[in-house]
């Protein structure tokens, strides 16, 4: 038998199938684009809820992968600087927005913020993936006026493009003081375990929604 010849006119299928196994694992990842509430601000890398919720998913036979892509401090400006790369890198199916929390802390003009989510939104689009928009919402010490105008942003942006809004998960660790950091603002690893689940609860879903229904065209 020629092997060189069987390598010939196999070689095509071969890359083919290759280009399908590669796609396939792409297919099955969620991109979390996030500041110091994803990041595991003041914590290993391993103990913060995305990490979990990958372990966690990463059991299951049809689980999705969960790329942290989230750094401490980010505002909307600097996530969506670093989105492209980052969708370049692992080409996800679903993108997690959860940005925007820093920019109202510091006080920036809501009309500035939403053009960064709306733009970020529009990248993730434009890769052919799809984008979850967290709601963010900020501590009442900020006034009402400008506390409503900020939580205001995310609604709009989910009902102008089409992309599902899920609740802030602090909302949920803020009634319980033993899971919040000394700072009153970031949950600490004793917390980490219950966002993975009930983001788990949020996320699932949504996420076989759209494997069930058409998946995006990744180039």
């Amino acid at each position: 038998m020629n092997f060189k010849n069987v390598f010939r006119w196999h070689f095509p299928f071969l890359l083919l199938l290759g280009l399908f196994s590669v796609r396939a694992i792409a297919a099955d990842t969620l991109l979390i684009l996030g500041d110091s509430l994803s990041a595991g601000y003041r914590m290993a890398a391993e103990q913060a809820w995305p990490s979990l919720l990958n372990d966690k998913w990463r059991q299951q036979a049809d689980g999705s992968r969960v790329i942290n892509g989230s750094i401490s401090g980010d505002t909307a400006t600097q996530g969506l600087a670093r989105l492209p790369a980052l969708l370049k890198l692992y080409n996800p199916r679903w993108v997690m927005i959860e940005l925007g929390g820093n920019d109202g802390l510091r006080g920036f003009p809501p009309p500035a913020i939403e053009q960064d989510l709306s733009r970020t939104i529009e990248l993730v689009k434009q890769s052919g993936a799809q984008p979850l928009l967290m709601q963010i919402r900020l501590p009442p010490n900020y006034g009402q006026r400008y506390t409503q105008s900020f939580s205001e942003i995310y609604p709009a942006l989910a009902q102008k493009y089409g992309v599902p809004l899920l609740p802030f998960f602090m909302e949920q660790i803020y009634l319980k003081p033993q899971w919040m950091q000394d700072d009153g603002i970031h949950p600490n690893p004793l917390a980490q375990p219950f966002i993975a689940d009930w983001m788990s609860t949020q996320l699932t879903p949504l996420l076989k929604h759209d494997s069930s229904v058409s998946g995006p065209s990744h180039g």
